[in-house]
């Protein structure tokens, strides 16, 4: 079967010559021909993401026409000739794909509003909202290595479409024939008819005037701040030069080899704010500039990293660490500037640190969890926009170096964070204290919560099977205790339960279904299991709670090898 979809793709695929090169380099390499045939990629909630190249389970030109197709006639049954918004990053092709989705949507009778040059991810959900549109598109593969392109696909309200519009989108994909069944116009054809319109700077303005009332820098002085940013060859470089300039901050330096767009990304191969090797040109560079902080924004500027000056070495801070920062800092400047809405909300994901919980108890800020995946907390901000109390919601943040302050998106944005982080770095420098500093005195007042990520890659249909395997063996031989506290709760995602092993009882959890498991012991400390909805691995997140910092450091490593068994 996969020898058949290689000679008609040998046959049919001329859209790209770099098609035809690639099927003929791997004539003879079967297991090369049934990696990019075996399957179709999948379009979930997340859209599409995977190595670029030719075949069904490859992004490519027909890939993303199917796709696109799909979403023409999701779009077409909510709304005829209804509208979309789509943006790019610097990734290979996604300026190829993105014209190839206008095309495809132009010529099934739907507005397309698209933006001139790569954009932050962010800006794509403000071009939805800002133009009305029915869905939006934007090209990424967020912060994957090289050889990843993807297809994120949003709804009406800026979020990441939803799980019954996306098995919409699937079951027309399922249906489309990849070569004969997707319409197409020339795309500059379409710009001439005005069925395709290049978003103008006026809407890039309008969106750093959203970015900057969510700023709390009311007398803190900006101008003493020095800063080095990098957007690892990424979409954030403009924007966030912007932004920094429109609230006062003068002395940034840009790291000159990561400047520009660039899909290869020779200096970050994992172009990954989330890890040191992104940063290690900055912090080379910060031996001379001598900065307070350093920025990194991924190619798709959704996400930011952070490494900050403390007793004059530069420490890398986590997602965790910085979520709990920002939320601290807002809620204080916010209680101080007397901004703070009556009955404030923010939200997590299950995974991000519950330390968040202790900060918000002791603010006075209800926080709510949801699962893994920053669409969820925008539900929850359309959730207060119906109800008209929009204004409660303060700070929305994910381990996984993903915020957002302000309702005039739906989805993560490192714009805004990149403010807010630099604002709150100069408002604590003025106190004479770093974030690190800042930190351990609120680990001091709530105790220590310590986090880790465990990622383990499993390629190919094998791996795939793995993982599986490995969800299962965790449902049915559930772990009873962690580093010898007993686990007191088991949630069950999949099948939205809360179970209390000891007595076996369950209650039902209010959440979306999702593929994932965690265990929660005695003292606090967790495991949680959850399969990447995006690429082939499993991720172990981690956290482990103490009264002091060695034994919570201990406990983390401990809990690291529970994984290494677990696998």
């Amino acid at each position: 079967m996969t020898k058949e979809k290689y000679n008609l793709w040998l046959d049919k695929a001329v859209l790209d010559p770099d098609l035809k090169d690639e099927l003929l380099s791997i004539k003879d390499d079967e297991e090369a021909i049934s990696d990019r045939f075996y399957k179709d990629l999948e379009f979930g909630t997340g859209g599409l993401r995977g190595e670029i190249g030719a075949g069904t389970n490859r992004m490519n030109v027909y890939t993303v026409g199917k796709a696109t197709q799909g979403l023409s006639e999701y779009v077409n049954s909510v709304n005829k000739n209804g509208s979309v918004a789509i943006a790019y990053d610097s990734r290979i092709k996604s300026d190829v794909f993105a014209r190839t989705a206008a095309s495809i949507f132009a010529a099934n009778g739907i507005k397309v509003y698209i933006y001139p040059e790569l954009m932050p991810t962010p800006m794509l959900s403000f071009a939805v909202r800002y133009f009305g549109c029915d869905a939006g598109v934007v090209i990424t593969a967020s912060h994957n290595p090289a050889k990843y392109n993807g297809y994120k696909a949003y709804g009406p309200d800026g979020c990441q479409l939803n799980l019954e519009a996306s098995t919409y989108v699937l079951s027309i994909m399922n249906k489309v024939d990849t070569f004969e069944g997707v319409n197409s116009i020339d795309f500059d054809d379409a710009v001439r008819q005005n069925k395709i319109e290049y978003i103008s700077n006026e809407v890039i303005e309008k969106y750093l005037d959203e970015v900057q009332k969510c700023s709390v820098a009311a007398n803190i002085d900006l101008s003493k701040l020095n800063v080095i940013y990098t957007p690892l060859h990424g979409s954030g470089n403009k924007p966030v030069r912007a932004i920094l300039n429109r609230i006062g901050i003068k002395n940034v330096t840009i790291v000159k080899e990561q400047e520009l767009p660039d899909g290869n990304f020779p200096t970050a191969p994992y172009p990954n704010p989330e890890i040191k090797q992104p940063f290690e040109i900055a912090l080379n560079l910060a031996k001379t500039v001598n900065p307070d902080l350093l920025l990194a924004t991924d190619p798709d500027c959704d996400r930011v990293g952070i490494a900050v000056k403390h007793n004059g070495e530069y420490q890398l801070m986590t997602g965790n660490d910085v979520g709990a920062l920002l939320f601290d800092y807002i809620l204080q400047r916010r209680t101080d500037n007397g901004t703070m809405p009556n009955n404030p909300i923010a939200v997590k994901t299950i995974v991000t640190t519950d330390l968040c919980k202790k900060i918000a108890a002791e603010r006075g800020c209800e926080l709510i969890d949801v699962l893994t995946g920053f669409k969820f907390i925008g539900e929850q901000i359309g959730i207060l926009e119906k109800s008209g109390e929009e204004n409660r919601y303060v700070f929305g943040f994910e381990e996984s170096y993903g915020y957002l302050a302000g309702s005039y998106v739906r989805d993560k944005d490192a714009v805004v964070a990149s403010m807010l982080i630099c604002e709150m770095v100069a408002y604590y420098k003025d106190k004479g204290v770093t974030l690190v500093d800042v930190l351990e005195n609120i680990y001091k007042k709530h105790g220590y919560f310590f986090c880790s990520q465990k990622n383990y890659t499993f390629e190919g249909q094998s791996g795939m099977e793995h993982i599986s395997d490995i969800m299962t063996s965790l449902r049915t031989n559930p772990p009873l205790k962690l580093l010898g506290s007993d686990v007191v709760t088991i949630n069950d995602y999949a099948n939205s339960l809360s179970i209390t092993p000891n007595n076996g009882k369950s209650v039902a959890i209010n959440l979306p279904k999702s593929n994932v498991i965690s265990f929660i012991a005695a003292d606090g400390c967790s495991l949680i299991a959850r399969p990447s909805g995006t690429e082939p691995k499993i991720k172990f997140y981690l956290s482990s709670v103490a009264a002091t910092r060695d034994e919570c450091d201990k406990k983390l490593t401990e809990l690291e090898d529970i994984t290494k068994q677990l696998i």
